[in-house]
């Protein structure tokens, strides 16, 4: 019996009319075919040798520069991505595999005294075989090259599932990396959930980014079949705004955190907490900064919020704000497109779900505490813990955030939204499980480390 694949169909979020991609989906089969062409593709890439490996990631760096243009407009025209940071996001990309080109000369392990005797201990990073990479649709080049550059680079093959809404920058980004590799060594799969089952089911090592359930089911099939993954998931994150703070400055940052790419970010700010008397000027000033960026056509340079990604990620974000008293937007305008105005509610109830889970969109609750202990105590309250911006001039209090705030990353003086690539990038509770990704950790979780023992076979 032939079984029909359900086709993949992305739709430009700023004009639904507009198909922008319509492909069969790999189905199951497919998938699990993609990683054992992959897995048999492994031994030959390793052998290579660091300096091919090397040399292939740079160049695939100079083909994405060469091509950014052409991609930061189908990321606007797939995912809605404003032009600019879509620009930006490339442009991310490109030094991301700039960055781990070097990685293949990077030291693989140590030698070791014996604890007795004649001979050598040593110890070595190995790569798994297959990464499997299970990424979101809101970074289409930028997420895809920090799990696959660093795993290409310690010797592993790479098969990418990417979200059905991102499915040509996907498919985009495999043409220009497979014009580079041998044949197999990097795959992309379109599809949803039953291809991204399928890699799981088959990968020797995965790395996720999306929702929260999804990353916990990836948590336990991969735990269930005992090979290393890593979660990154959902985020509600807090800023913390002191009295001292420069409170236009802060409101800028904040503003752009929760109204940029209308706030489809894992580290976009979604509840800021004004400390004693700073609630009143932040109020009056964040309003006027949120009213400054209204939801307008990605393709235009200017826009910095634009549509969501779909019809029904517009539902649940003005459901969010619904009965809420909102300080400005709280709308979705007439027209073609997905939009929402960047949103500020306040006098949100206990226990609302803007309190509790990820809207993922261009709205945030105000919020007040009387010192910098409540504030943090506020910011701990929930079951996500990704990234907490602190704003503040005095040293003492930055340092208290640093000591008690439990989120995996902390910013002082600037935007939550902001990536550091060659930094370890990851969060507490919810927003993650596993390991840390991109930087010298992306290294160490795409291997694994083996110890040796070499004893002479001879007494001399």
């Amino acid at each position: 019996m032939t079984t029909t694949l359900s086709p993949v169909v992305s739709r430009n979020p700023a004009d639904p009319a507009d198909v922008v991609a319509h492909v069969p989906a790999a189905g199951a089969f497919g998938a699990a075919e993609a990683v054992e062409g992959a897995r048999a593709a492994q031994p030959g890439w390793l052998r290579g040798g660091a300096a091919a490996r090397s040399a292939a990631l740079a160049s695939i760096a100079t083909a994405l520069e060469t091509a950014m243009d052409e991609l930061a407009a189908l990321a606007v025209r797939e995912v809605g991505k404003p032009l600019a940071e879509a620009r930006a996001e490339v442009a991310r990309a490109v030094a991301i595999w700039r960055y781990h080109a070097q990685a293949p000369y990077e030291p693989s392990g140590a030698v070791h005294e014996t604890a007795a005797g004649a001979g050598l201990l040593l110890t070595r990073r190995r790569p798994h075989g297959v990464a499997g990479l299970i990424t979101p649709w809101n970074f289409p080049f930028a997420i895809p090259s920090w799990k696959a550059a660093p795993a290409l680079a310690a010797g592993n093959t790479v098969v990418l599932k990417p979200a059905p809404e991102a499915t040509a920058c996907a498919q985009r980004l495999a043409e220009i990396v497979q014009g580079v590799l041998p044949e197999r060594v990097f795959t992309a799969v379109p599809g949803g959930a039953a291809e991204g089952a399928a890699v799981v089911s088959a990968a020797d090592v995965v790395s996720f980014t999306g929702s929260t359930e999804a990353g916990r089911a990836v948590a336990r099939a991969a735990t269930d079949r005992g090979v290393p993954f890593q979660a990154e998931m959902g985020g509600l994150n807090a800023a913390i705004v002191l009295p001292d703070a420069d409170i236009a400055r802060a409101a800028a940052h904040l503003a752009a955190a929760i109204a940029g790419y209308a706030g489809q970010k894992c580290t976009a700010t979604s509840r800021v907490i004004a400390v004693g008397a700073a609630a009143d000027p932040l109020r009056e000033a964040l309003t006027e900064a949120l009213r400054s960026i209204p939801a307008g056509d990605p393709a235009d340079p200017a826009t910095v919020c634009g549509p969501l990604i779909s019809e029904q990620a517009r539902e649940q974000v003005s459901g969010a704000w619904a009965g809420l008293s909102a300080l400005t937007g709280g709308t979705v305008p007439d027209g073609p497109g997905w939009y929402a105005a960047p949103t500020l509610v306040e006098k949100v109830p206990a226990g609302h779900r803007l309190l509790r889970e990820e809207v993922f969109g261009p709205v945030a609750a105000l919020l007040t505490a009387d010192d910098l202990a409540d504030a943090v105590r506020i910011t701990n309250s929930v079951p996500y813990g990704l990234v907490t911006s602190v704003h503040t001039t005095d040293l003492d209090a930055a340092l208290y955030g640093l000591d008690e705030l439990d989120t995996g990353m902390i910013r002082v003086n600037a935007p939550s939204t902001g990536v550091d690539f060659h930094l370890p990038f990851g969060g507490t509770k919810s927003s993650s499980h596993g390991p840390r990704e991109q930087g010298r950790a992306a290294l160490e979780f795409y291997t694994a480390s083996r110890t040796y023992t070499l004893s002479p076979g001879k007494t001399m």
